[in-house]
């Protein structure tokens, strides 16, 4: 069991190491995030549009 002001110490310390992303890589990021959620939502929408087609053939012939 660590005394509780050298964790505290310990943990100010760490933090201090801890590099935060600049505001241009913030923005690309988020942007390359937003493309790939569109280009996923589009596949799926796609995959099930597909998949429904797929299925009401299938149940047109019964």
């Amino acid at each position: 069991m660590k005394n509780p002001i050298e964790f505290v110490r310990e943990v100010r310390q760490e933090a201090g190491k801890i590099t935060w992303a600049g505001r241009r890589e913030t923005v690309v990021t988020t942007g390359m995030v937003f493309v790939f959620v569109t280009l996923a939502a589009i596949f799926f929408l796609l995959v099930d549009q597909a998949i429904s087609a797929v299925v009401q053939f299938l149940l047109r012939l019964i």
